[in-house]
């Protein structure tokens, strides 16, 4: 039964959270005169040890229920059950754990959002790189318009920059201090609640005391977050495993990212891709588990919570480590742009383009226009000659001849690279849009590498001010 009751695995991860908020709660019992200074000094001492040396692993053993009654087994043996039995005052397990909780969650996560900002930063000066190249764009796996591989590029990039905003986003509602809330009634003694927030790097406090326990909304926003951002992480790696190929060929993965086959000597798997789209079902299935977890539970704390907070250490882990190596495995690939550029015309992938200026240049509708030259694609050919049987199918009087269309035009327009450069409206795939559209994006992953900046300078120096006042305590 205390097998079956332990969280110590999943404790592991908020184990040296845990010895933070026990020195900030002790530095408020002191600052409210709920505990002496002999007594402040002495469990300081003792949690500074944890805090510079190491938890003890007697501290993970199972006899305890979970590390935070680990810790203060151990900080009562070695200041004695008066001392040590004094630190837990004003406070519960279940403040306390959600609080290591936030705490390790908003690190994890400032880690993630530098991982996208990386991720982003490849795809960004990939584009760069590209803003010429072209190469086919298909809607349902099919020729449809020619594009160009910065283009491509850029429309992950923009995906990755929504998902950098979700979890800045939510980072704002993680960063919220539940201490203070005790088991759900708050507490008799008078704490300071805004004084142990500021100690530990929050931004305020989830102020109602059953909501503080209670909820973990915060993990289910994050995990969710993290699922749309592993779709959209697996999307990308289903398009390099086709682009790898050999039927396709547009893309040359790092052998440090690929296998060989087991039999087959000739073989390049793309096995780092494959894992990572993987990854998504695992992110996926985290979320699932949390969600579900939580659904049926009442006000306020119930120990259902404690089989929540497993799937987010491994939901996290799943999508850290797949977007550090998806930055890599990008920023080795090797494009093949004569091999694109081959591709992109086929299919008659510029017929949309003819049907175009057959509107805007000859005065047609642009519905007889798609009518003609679809027909004239039905018929294998987009000829002078085949387009203007093809008019006269669909309408006797029209003549395309007459209106002045000229075989010149038509391979004009049919051009791959024609066909690009008119579409430069913002977002379009014409070399000059990529160029401005890199730069915004530049632009915009600027603003966010200030703000993640911010935001890990801040904890720190919250860790770092913390275990100075502590020290100067003890001293």
């Amino acid at each position: 039964m205390m097998h079956f009751l332990s969280s110590m695995e999943a404790d592991r991860h908020i184990a040296d959270a845990d010895v933070l908020v026990d020195i900030a709660h002790v530095l408020m019992l002191n600052k409210q005169k709920i505990n002496d200074r002999k007594v402040t000094r002495d469990i300081l001492s003792a949690l500074l040890e944890m805090h510079d040396e190491g938890i003890p692993e007697e501290a993970f053993d199972e006899r305890f229920e979970d590390v935070h009654a680990g810790i203060e087994s151990l900080l009562i043996e070695s200041a004695g059950a008066d001392t040590g039995g004094r630190m837990h005052m004003g406070r519960s397990r279940n403040d306390e754990v959600a609080t290591c909780i936030r705490i390790k969650l908003r690190e994890e996560l400032l880690k993630q959002m530098v991982a996208l900002m990386k991720v982003r930063e490849v795809l960004i000066a990939l584009a760069g790189k590209h803003t010429e190249s072209a190469m086919p764009g298909f809607t349902h796996m099919q020729h449809a318009q020619p594009t160009t591989l910065a283009h491509h590029l850029l429309a992950y990039e923009q995906a990755f920059s929504r998902d950098f905003d979700r979890l800045n986003s939510a980072y704002a509602r993680i960063n919220l201090s539940p201490l203070g809330a005790a088991a759900f009634a708050s507490t008799g003694y008078p704490i300071d609640r805004d004084y142990t927030a500021s100690l530990l790097g929050f931004d305020g406090l989830v102020t109602n005391s059953m909501d503080a326990v209670a909820t973990r909304d915060f993990a289910l926003e994050t995990l969710a977050d993290l699922s749309i951002m592993m779709t959209n992480t697996s999307r990308l790696c289903e398009e390099l495993i086709i682009w790898s190929t050999s039927f396709v060929k547009f893309v040359t993965l790092d052998d440090a990212f690929c296998s060989t086959s087991s039999i087959m000597p000739q073989k390049k798997n793309p096995d780092s891709a494959e894992i990572m789209r993987a990854k998504s079902a695992s992110v996926f299935g985290a979320f699932t588990s949390a969600l579900v977890t939580i659904k049926g539970l009442p006000m306020s704390y119930n120990r259902d919570l404690q089989e929540l907070t497993p799937n987010i250490w491994r939901g996290m882990h799943d999508a850290k480590a797949s977007l550090f190596l998806l930055s890599d495995m990008l920023a080795s690939a090797e494009f093949d742009t004569k091999r694109m550029m081959d591709e992109a015309g086929k299919g008659f992938s510029t017929a949309t383009e003819l049907a175009d200026t057959l509107v805007r240049s000859f005065g047609l509708p642009f519905r007889t226009a798609h009518n003609i030259v679809g027909r004239a694609v039905q018929k294998g050919s987009l000829s002078l000659a085949i387009l203007e049987a093809a008019a006269h199918e669909v309408g006797p009087d029209i003549s395309l001849k007459k209106k002045g269309l000229t075989q010149k035009k038509i391979n004009e327009v049919l051009d791959v690279n024609y066909s690009i450069a008119l579409r430069k409206a913002p977002g379009g795939p014409a070399p000059s849009a990529t160029k401005q559209a890199i730069k915004d994006c530049k632009k915009k992953l600027g603003v966010d590498a200030t703000i993640t900046v911010k935001r890990l300078a801040h904890q720190a120096r919250s860790r770092e001010t913390l275990i100075i006042e502590a020290r100067r305590m003890v001293a």
